[in-house]
């Protein structure tokens, strides 16, 4: 099946000359035989906004309360300062995430955009069994709840879709974050960014409570993994459905162990 390219499907392309409201504009120039014509691809204010509230740790979905198998490796002296704490993050996000969620994403963005609804519960469904552990499994069921009972109070989307979303049970975060996504109109590859980013920042969070860390310790994780997160989303956009890959066995030992840990501050 043909891979999402990295297009920015949902943003507008206009001459250099810009309202005072363009926002992140990256110029693109095109060669050819006549003179040579600078472009601006612009990402609306209302779009970034939606996608900002999206990617806030400030959603109700409780996303504060998992460590997605973080604390268990500080448990068994995987993480223990901030380089080991940014080297797991980096490999969560490069080889888990990027892999396997992201890409899972991406798809799911199409989906809701062509109102598959048999696709994205088939799809669905698929995700969730692949969850490494039941703790994973509980996490993103939970997380996929809230953020679906959001959507639908906050009346996100026309009503056709949100049934569809609605009748999906129980439902995965990332199948709602696509829902989320398509509603404000969002591009996929920024959909991605931000999804990728809100991860990178709740892990950074979990690491300095439990390791712990300072602030700027924490910042620096978040720093140092802006360029990874760029990567992880240009790989998802390029990852066919048949190739997405939840391989991620460390992972899974360590979650299992997390649910009989004696002393926990996260739920996974």
């Amino acid at each position: 099946m043909a891979t999402i390219r990295s297009a920015r499907t949902g943003m507008r392309t206009t001459k250099r000359m810009t309202t005072p409201h363009t926002l992140m504009a990256k110029t693109m120039t095109t060669k050819a035989t006549i003179p040579t014509i600078t472009t601006t691809t612009v990402m609306r204010v209302a779009e970034l906004t939606a996608l900002l509230h999206l990617a806030s740790p400030a959603l109700p979905i409780g996303a504060f309360s998992y460590s997605q198998g973080l604390e268990s490796a500080i448990e068994h002296g995987l993480i223990h300062d901030g380089d080991s704490a940014r080297e797991w993050i980096a490999s969560g996000l490069t080889n888990v995430l990027a892999r396997g969620e992201l890409p899972f994403l991406a798809h799911q963005i199409t989906r809701w955009r062509d109102h598959d609804a048999a696709g994205l519960a088939v799809a669905d469904e698929e995700f969730l069994a692949s969850r490494e552990s039941s703790e994973l499994r509980r996490e993103t069921q939970q997380m996929g709840w809230s953020l679906a009972q959001l959507c639908t109070q906050l009346e996100w989307g026309d009503a056709a879709r949100l049934a569809t979303l609605n009748a999906i049970k129980p439902v995965s975060q990332p199948t709602a974050f696509a829902f989320a996504a398509y509603a404000h109109d969002a591009a996929t590859d920024a959909a991605l960014a931000a999804y990728a980013f809100s991860w990178v920042e709740n892990q950074a969070a979990a690491a300095l409570k439990a390791v712990p860390l300072g602030q700027i310790a924490g910042q620096r994780i978040i720093v140092a993994l802006r360029v990874a997160i760029d990567t992880a989303v240009e790989k998802a956009l390029h990852t066919s459905p048949g190739e997405i890959n939840t391989f991620a066995p460390q992972l899974g030992i360590l979650s299992a162990r997390h649910e009989s840990q004696y002393s926990r501050l996260f739920r996974s």
